[in-house]
């Protein structure tokens, strides 16, 4: 046996790559898995990202793992424990053996004669080139870059004294306590960012271009608490999970059903914190909301600290650094000792690796998606991309899931190879995550695949219409190629497809 050739190959070792490889652990016994990783460690994101103050922004019941729910009160966890629970999840299920760390994947390439996938790496620690081959591939790797953030133009940058740090590249020492400090953003990562760094500044600044709509939750589940009392702990996150997602749902479509009411709802909880005299500009945004994601604060920490006069918001426009920090476009300056550019992320397709079908490129942005899960034309290769408007483990689970349906269901059949095929016409002029007017999700549009004008080419971001699709529908479909893996020579070429489509 080839040592380096798996059944599986998984690329990324995050919440999804560590979500996939347990469900093939269970329901897939057979497979030889492998993972590969660029970094040193499990994690992902959670250990990409080391800020002060850095949690989820979903609720934990809904944002674990099916296979191992969060079995804790916190609802909006911290950084290290979500590191720790994913770590812990894949040493449960024995996944955490199959990780090769420090592996660069830079290419992958199908080769259809030989039914396999053929990887080149780069080994990071040696700098030696490594190849691995697999019969089916699983990419994991996120939706963003790892090597860099966004950071937007910002004129006389280079002026500035002070330190400027960008909270993807945290410093591990840095000392803040006593400064003067200007986040300069209004999304989730500034709005965790302030209220954990005012405990120590002298005092910190969130200055933002255009308000989010920002909403307050319990950082502690008393219910689940109390039901603990007479209830068995599988019984209670249960509840919990289900409680939570629905009141989730509830949100997301009453937002889009009703915009105006949400509106009023989610201004008039700021209202109530801050109080009637607080100038609710900073906190109206222009949007709809869930036009983009709303920012949820664990017990209103960011409007305590606003109250207490540790933390400010200003909403305005940069007219240029200085050497003390920042004049805006109103003439108002703000002095900072430290600027964070809580600016963003870069989005990027399959962490930057290039796909190749049989010699020819595959523009990944050319592409649909077959039930968020496949990539349109190319052979044996799964994706996992989770919700936008929801938990994003929520759709890994399913994802993962069908993943080990298709992939059972081909061994029983003794097919080798299963492609998704699109009928001409079908694909649309708008990315994946086109619902969305985040200011990430704009400018990387043209990096991610595109919608289809229907099921089972469109991602519906709905997780009651995916448990149907990928969880209950049967696998074949009339969307799918399949070839055998032992088919005669003169039938290879006239790949088998399922005679009706189901599957939408």
């Amino acid at each position: 046996m080839e040592t380096n050739h798996y059944d599986v190959l998984i690329i990324g070792a995050g919440l999804s790559g560590i979500g996939m490889a347990c469900h093939l652990q269970k329901e897939c016994p057979g497979k030889r898995v492998g993972i590969l990783e660029r970094r040193q460690a499990i994690g992902g994101t959670w250990d990409l990202f080391r800020y002060p103050g850095i949690r989820s922004d979903s609720d934990m019941f809904t944002f674990g793992y099916k296979l191992r729910p969060w079995h804790e009160l916190k609802v909006l966890a911290d950084g290290p424990s979500i590191r720790q629970y994913v770590s812990d999840t894949a040493r449960e299920f024995g996944v955490d053996r199959k990780i090769r760390f420090g592996i660069r994947t830079t290419q992958a390439a199908w080769c259809s004669e030989q039914k396999r996938w053929t990887l080149g790496a780069i080994d990071e620690a040696t700098g030696e080139a490594v190849t691995f081959t697999c019969s089916y591939l699983v990419s994991c790797t996120g939706y963003y870059n790892h090597d860099a953030g966004y950071l937007p133009s910002f004129p006389g940058i280079e002026r500035f004294q002070g330190q400027t740090i960008h909270p993807q590249f945290w410093p591990e020492q840095l000392d803040y306590r006593g400064k003067r400090v200007v986040v300069i953003g209004s999304g989730a990562t500034a709005v965790t960012l302030v209220p954990s760094m005012a405990k120590d500044t002298a005092h910190i600044t969130m200055l933002q271009r255009s308000p989010s709509y920002v909403f307050s939750l319990p950082s502690y589940d008393k219910i689940s608490e109390v039901l603990r009392r007479v209830l068995p702990d599988r019984w209670v996150f249960g509840m919990a999970r289900k409680r939570n997602l629905l009141i989730s749902r509830v949100i997301y479509k009453a937002s889009k059903r009703w915009p105006g009411k949400m509106r009023q709802l989610l201004l008039a909880g700021v209202r109530k914190q801050l109080g009637e005299d607080f100038d609710m500009t900073h906190f109206s945004p222009k949007y709809n909301p869930w036009d983009q994601r709303l920012c949820a604060v664990p017990d209103a920490d960011l409007f305590k600290a606003i109250r207490a006069g540790k933390a400010s918001v200003v909403t305005d426009q940069i007219d240029t650094f200085t050497e003390s920090g920042i004049r805006l476009k109103s003439g108002k300056e703000l002095q900072a000792d430290i600027i964070v550019t809580a600016t963003g992320l870069q989005i990027q397709s399959f962490g930057g690796m290039q796909l190749s079908v049989d010699g020819k490129a595959v523009p990944v942005n050319q592409r649909m998606t077959y039930k968020g899960v496949l990539l349109q034309d190319v052979p044996n290769m799964g994706w996992i991309f989770g919700y936008v408007n929801a938990s994003w483990t929520l759709k890994v689970d399913m994802s993962a899931a069908y993943i080990c349906r298709l992939l059972n269901h081909m061994d029983e059949k003794g097919i080798a190879v299963v492609t998704a095929r699109a009928p001409q016409g079908q694909m649309q002029d708008e990315s994946i995550v086109a619902a969305l007017q985040s200011g990430y999700a704009q400018r990387g549009a043209s990096e991610l695949p595109r919608q289809g004008r229907g099921l089972p080419w469109r991602i519906l971001h709905s997780p009651e219409k995916d448990h149907v699709m990928l969880l209950k529908d049967p696998v074949e479909d009339a969307a799918l190629e399949f070839g055998s893996a032992q088919a005669p020579r003169a039938a290879a070429a006239a790949p088998h497809r399922a005679p009706v489509s189901v599957g939408a």
